[in-house]
């Protein structure tokens, strides 16, 4: 713990008087270097460890809104579910490093190596960052610990691959009564054949939460904050037409990048406080 300054520093014989006590405490939180910035999520957004190519997608993921919605604050204990290649890490962990306890709870396969990899390599922002392998690690998270658990642009492929209701089942119990649960996804417009769900990477709301639902989970609320209402939903090779995949390569990238990422649906749930 760092001291407040001397209560009066002697010159000589002659002693200068000390200064007001929240003089003190405005110094002492000036020097400090773990001091609490006045927007922690702003500061962390900010953050001069992002990579330039992630912050050039914050306008389609608007992350301060984003984890402001979700209720995302220092000094919790917040899991993100499949952090794949890292991009709300970079947020996710500055923010949570010196005030608050940041589980990446990432699938076994492809993306586990490298997300290992692109922590090893930053040590000074990611060194605090706890991985753990879904499913064989789970129990290495306290059931009932957490306070907030968030998956961006995930659960379609829980849906495409039958896991949805394992995986909201393993998230209700790790996290704490009144705990939230926080959830974008590319979004399938209500009136669309549900089949689509397990093959174009766009799910409907009415899905999300009726999985949410099944396993315990009560609706709070949902944001516009990441809809674009310029997307269609409707693209042969599905979602994964539009950037930042662009599957059709060169043919008609700019029409696609003047689309811009895919409409989302940014819903909030909450685990009942018995």
């Amino acid at each position: 713990m760092l001291s407040f300054p001397r209560a009066a520093l002697l010159l000589g014989a002659i002693a200068l008087p000390a200064l007001p006590l929240a003089a003190q405490q405005a110094d002492h939180n000036a020097h400090a270097g773990h001091a609490m910035p006045a927007d922690p999520i702003a500061a962390a957004v900010a953050a001069p460890s992002r990579t330039p190519a992630n912050v050039a997608r914050d306008k389609y993921r608007h992350p301060a809104e984003t984890l402001a919605f979700f209720g995302v604050a220092p000094g919790q204990t917040v899991v993100e579910y499949a952090p794949s290649g890292g991009w709300y890490t970079e947020i996710l962990a500055p923010l949570l490093r010196d005030h608050g306890t940041f589980y990446a709870l990432q699938p076994t396969g492809g993306y586990l190596a490298g997300y290992k990899a692109f922590l090893a390599a930053n040590p000074a922002v990611y060194d605090k960052v706890k991985v753990i392998a879904y499913p064989e690690e789970t129990a290495q998270i306290p059931a009932g610990s957490v306070d907030t658990l968030l998956t961006f642009r995930n659960v379609h492929n829980m849906v495409m691959g039958g896991k949805e209701a394992e995986t909201f089942a393993a998230f209700f119990a790790a996290l704490k009564p009144g705990g939230t649960l926080g959830i974008v996804d590319h979004r399938l417009p209500e009136d669309r054949d549900s089949a689509l769900e397990k093959s174009s990477g766009y799910l409907k709301v009415s899905t999300i939460r009726r999985i949410a639902e099944a396993a315990g989970f009560e609706f709070v609320a949902a944001s516009e904050v990441n809809a674009n209402p310029e997307d269609t939903a409707d693209w042969e090779k599905g979602v994964w037409t539009l950037p930042p995949v662009l599957r059709n390569k060169e043919v008609d990238k700019d029409k696609y990048l003047a689309i811009g990422e895919s409409d989302r649906m940014t819903l909030k749930f909450r685990k009942p406080v018995q």
